[in-house]
């Protein structure tokens, strides 16, 4: 690919080999440095190495991401950050997001060739200014957000599968940002580069903030004496899970739905018995579940009055 490249040439898919077929079948047609060859970054090489690209190197720093680009990436050279770039088409730029303002200005600073290479970042925070310093050089800036865990288990790969992408880059660019995420077997999801932090922050209170509540639950079954509370939850949880994306609020069961002020008068008192910080949780959900409910028309307005009055400080 020369290294002067147009966003239409770059794109995945032009030309007679991306007309098809299976990916053993059609030439390579971009060549992948991987900046961060950890869980994120291997399971994306990984995908994009399946739909037809070849993988050619990557940079990893830990044992462990070492141990997983020689696994999941096979053929690639393990080596330094200005080798990958240079050696790429398509470079993906798989950092904590803390790291990765530092890692663009770094390397723009390093006089490594930009011009014309896809740099895809993979922070959600993030949209494409982040890669405003490589994008001055030259390069051609995505953000290519999986919306999705990975482990480091072999399973990360297939979890691609049609998981949705959030999708941010400069207009120009935003055919080439799509195209990419179909062949890795995402859907892409155009987020405006304004809307990134509030995009990433529905995600993490999603995903992140279910895990801890999960736990939390776990943790009082045990101590209420539930032997196995994993067992218990599961059914109930993915019933919920399944109300609430079906349903919307819609889907609520519960003692604040019904307006049940003593019951939940109850648990406000025993967990600040057993817990003050899971009281503190409980009652900013519940006051949250009972504006929600009461906005929906699920709950009346004297239940919530009474429901609010017993989850004051």
């Amino acid at each position: 690919m020369d290294s002067h490249v147009t966003p239409s040439s770059a794109a995945p898919g032009n030309g007679p080999e991306g007309s098809g077929g299976r990916p053993e079948d059609r030439p390579a047609r971009l060549a992948v440095g991987v900046l961060g060859a950890g869980r994120v970054g291997s399971a994306l090489g990984a995908a994009l190495a399946r739909a037809g690209h070849r993988v050619v190197a990557a940079a990893a720093v830990s044992e462990a991401s070492r141990r997983r680009a020689e696994e999941r990436l096979p053929g690639a050279a393990v080596t330094t950050p200005q080798e990958t770039v240079a050696a790429a088409d398509l470079v993906l730029l798989t950092v904590p997001d803390d790291a990765l303002p530092e890692l663009a200005e770094g390397l723009a600073a390093t006089g490594v060739p930009i011009e014309g290479k896809l740099l895809a970042h993979t922070s959600g925070r993030y949209g494409a200014d982040v890669l405003a310093p490589l994008a001055r050089a030259g390069g051609l800036p995505l953000a290519l957000h999986p919306v999705m865990t990975f482990t480091g288990r072999p399973d990360d790969l297939n979890r691609l599968t049609g998981i949705s992408f959030g999708v941010t880059a400069p207009e120009p660019l935003r055919p080439v940002a799509e195209a990419l995420v179909v062949e890795m077997g995402g859907e892409p999801v155009w987020i405006p580069e304004e809307r990134r932090p509030l995009y990433h922050a529905a995600l993490a209170g999603g995903a992140n903030h279910l895990v801890t509540l999960v736990v939390e639950a776990m943790d009082l079954l045990r101590a209420a004496g539930a032997p196995e509370p994993g067992r218990m939850l599961g059914p109930l949880l993915g019933a919920a899970l399944d109300n609430g994306l079906r349903l919307g609020i819609g889907g609520l069961t519960g003692p604040v739905a019904r307006g049940d002020a003593g019951t939940v008068a109850a648990h406000v008192a025993e967990l600040g018995r057993i817990s003050p910080q899971s009281r503190s949780a409980y009652v900013a959900l519940a006051r949250l579940t009972a504006d929600r409910a009461l906005a929906a028309g699920l709950l009346k307005a004297e239940d919530a009055e009474r429901l609010l009055g017993v989850l004051a400080d």
